[in-house]
């Protein structure tokens, strides 16, 4: 699965890569992965102690990341394409402070939601809720400018860790959308999480089919 991930960012452009690990497998991860050359990028690694949120483990990076853009992608996650284009765009365009890539689910209440207004301008994320206004999730993929560790700071002191003990990516991502600087967009092809054996299985018989395309 980090393969697959490893390869959505090198295959859009991506190879210097910060990798975020926890729990007791550190050091199986960085002898398996390296330095990244096997990959023709630049890896390096930060720990995160416990489990405090995506927004806690994106700021982690803030030493080696600031002041630059970034695109951030989650471990359990697999696309069937590459966002070049979108990486090409979002680095020549300064009208965006982030991209949020949507994708429709049979199980919103599973993920952030996204609610857009009639003109497909992103104007809420509500996360995990009970009964979701649509069935558009927010995907593990995020796109932001320089000023996210400035953000995920705001977030810090105006609104702090959640009721499950994280600093949640939602509040982030709409604090972007509060400013008017996010901007939505439809992830095509195959997209999916492997946060329940369900969608473990989704992805497994995916990447099964893939590779005979390959």
């Amino acid at each position: 699965m980090i393969y697959k991930v490893i390869k959505t960012l090198t295959y859009s452009g991506i190879k210097d890569i910060t990798i975020v690990l926890g729990g007791e497998s550190v050091g199986d991860f960085i002898k398996l992965l390296g330095d990244g050359s096997d990959f023709n990028a630049n890896f390096s690694y930060v720990y995160q102690q416990g489990a405090g949120g995506i927004a806690e483990a994106l700021y982690l990076t803030k030493k080696i990341l600031k002041g630059h853009k970034i695109a951030v992608i989650l471990g359990d996650n697999v696309f069937e394409n590459s966002f070049s284009n979108a990486v090409e765009e979002f680095e020549n365009n300064n009208e965006y402070g982030c991209i949020l890539f949507l994708k429709e689910v049979p199980d919103p209440e599973r993920f952030g939601v996204a609610e857009l207004n009639e003109r497909g301008e992103i104007i809420n994320i509500e996360e995990k809720p009970k009964l979701p206004k649509t069935n558009l999730c927010v995907t593990g993929l995020y796109f932001y400018d320089e000023n996210i560790f400035k953000i995920i700071e705001k977030v810090i002191n105006d609104i702090g860790y959640s009721d499950r003990g994280e600093l949640e990516i939602t509040d982030v991502n709409n604090y972007y959308i509060k400013i008017g600087t996010a901007k939505a967009q439809i992830v095509n092809g195959f997209w999916s999480d492997a946060g329940t054996f369900k969608t473990l299985l989704r992805c497994c018989n995916f990447e099964s089919e893939f590779s005979k395309r390959e």
